[in-house]
């Protein structure tokens, strides 16, 4: 009859012929552990079919080793959003070198003090919040009770105690509008994102301080909501309100999509007539006719960078509180 005492920590180290406290460290994706003991640990492990005791270690390190990425936007937005995806392929692809796991939580703009006492709940030992908005302060006061990473500048006063990670929206902006003035364009229009978010004002302040800086009216501006819809709806106004405009440029590549297809369906030339320059870099960039100019921005690193400070929030090391991801001009064929 075989034993069905299930393997202990002890035996795993008898296996490996190392400590207790060295099996403990592997198990706990300790950095402080070289990567040749952690293959002999390893491999004692898958050995014995040894499964840690989670329940053990939460209580004695007072932890869940869980965290929460939160999302406040509606799920068709979510979806059809590709800087989502790559944010959280970049988190996960971070969190999965640790013993954290991650829970994925779209949360409504119109209940948000729901998914608060969800976070406030005890099951978490920290959480990422992606896609701020402004009239949503229910995250903010979160800081000052679990460690909390910011995704995006938080539309509030009260952000110089947060941690962020962001990307210069103004600079991005400046750059995309100067490569048109490059070019010898003149009339340059915004589709701007969101006015309730930091990343729809900044892009606009980037568009406005270019034009200024080059001596030009920054009177072309009509409002989007970062969607291919709102881009067309945008494109349309301006077509209507100046036909004489030379050049775009949109908050997002999908409402840059959404101003070329408008384009070609009035039959003005992209780049011949009209150019058009986005930001983002992702498959809306590709797919439009023609491929996008863009501003990228670097999302999967972006969702890397929001983990790795919150991973080491929570182990208590010092952080910056503002992070800076960094962008570059992708020149294609419209513009």
């Amino acid at each position: 009859m075989t034993d069905s005492t299930p393997p202990t920590l002890e035996a795993v180290a008898a296996r490996a012929g190392v400590s207790r406290s060295t099996v403990s460290r592997v198990v706990n994706a300790s950095p402080k552990v070289t990567p040749e003991v952690v293959a002999i640990v390893t491999a004692a492990i898958a050995e014995l079919g040894y499964v840690p005791n989670r329940a053990a270690r939460m209580l004695a390190s007072r932890r869940t080793q869980a965290i929460a990425l939160v999302i406040p936007e509606n799920t068709a937005l979510f979806f059809s959003d590709p800087f989502f995806a790559t944010v959280i392929q970049g988190v996960a692809m971070r969190l999965g070198r640790t013993e954290y796991t991650l829970s994925l939580v779209i949360a409504s703009e119109d209940d948000p003090d729901k998914t608060r006492r969800y976070l406030q709940g005890g099951n978490l030992d920290g959480a990422l919040i992606l896609s701020h908005h402004r009239n949503d302060r229910s995250y903010l006061s979160l800081a000052g009770e679990l460690p909390v990473v910011f995704g995006g500048r938080p539309m509030s006063n009260e952000g110089d105690d947060l941690y962020v990670i962001d990307v210069d929206n103004v600079g991005a902006a400046q750059v995309g509008v100067r490569h048109l003035l490059s070019s010898g364009r003149r009339r340059i229009a915004h589709i701007a994102g969101r006015t309730d978010m930091a990343a729809g004002i900044d892009r606009q302040q980037g568009w406005r301080d270019t034009l200024a800086a080059a001596g030009l009216e920054a009177d072309l501006l009509e409002v989007g909501d970062f969607t291919v819809t709102g881009g067309m709806a945008a494109m349309e106004r301006l077509l209507d309100r100046a036909p004489d405009l030379d050049a775009v440029f949109a908050a997002s590549d999908q409402m840059a999509s959404g101003a070329t297809t408008v384009l070609r369906e009035r039959g003005i030339a992209v780049p011949g007539q009209v150019a058009v320059v986005g930001v983002d870099d992702n498959a809306y960039a590709l797919s439009s006719i023609p491929h996008l100019t863009t501003v990228a921005q670097p999302s999967v690193e972006f969702g890397a960078a929001m983990a790795e400070t919150l991973v080491r929030l929570i182990e208590g090391e010092d952080v910056a509180r503002l992070t800076l991801m960094p962008t570059r001009l992708v020149v294609r064929e419209s513009a």
